[in-house]
């Protein structure tokens, strides 16, 4: 089931201000941005929409990737990134569907870290 673009964008944006939080960073929001700033002066990573601020998070928290296809079937229908999975069929292509699955893990992992002791 494919998302409406304005579905998508906002999922993306609430994602996104998501792990802003996990970060720690201060997020505030600006109705003609859609947008949202970090720390009031710097524009909050497009994680789930931008390889160039998406790929470091597969580095610094080492995400394992991997697509599900089914036996005789050309594409994947599935993506995994690290604990979580996301269908393809409900992301405009597959990279957006592996980006939105990278974040998704990220902030899986930061809301389950074990503290430390």
């Amino acid at each position: 089931m494919l998302m409406s673009d304005e579905e998508y964008f906002r999922s993306c944006v609430a994602r996104e201000r998501q792990l802003a939080h996990l970060l720690g960073h201060k997020v505030e929001e600006f109705y003609e941005d859609a947008g949202t700033l970090w720390d009031g002066t710097t524009a909050m990573p497009k994680w789930t929409r931008d390889w160039a601020a998406c790929a470091p998070l597969i580095a610094e928290y080492e995400i394992d990737i991997r697509f599900d296809r089914e036996a005789g079937a050309s594409h994947a229908h599935c993506v995994h990134a690290g604990p979580v999975s996301v269908h393809l069929d409900d992301y405009p292509d597959r990279q957006h569907a592996l980006m939105y699955a990278v974040v998704k893990a990220v902030v899986h992992m930061l809301e389950h870290r074990k503290p430390r002791h």
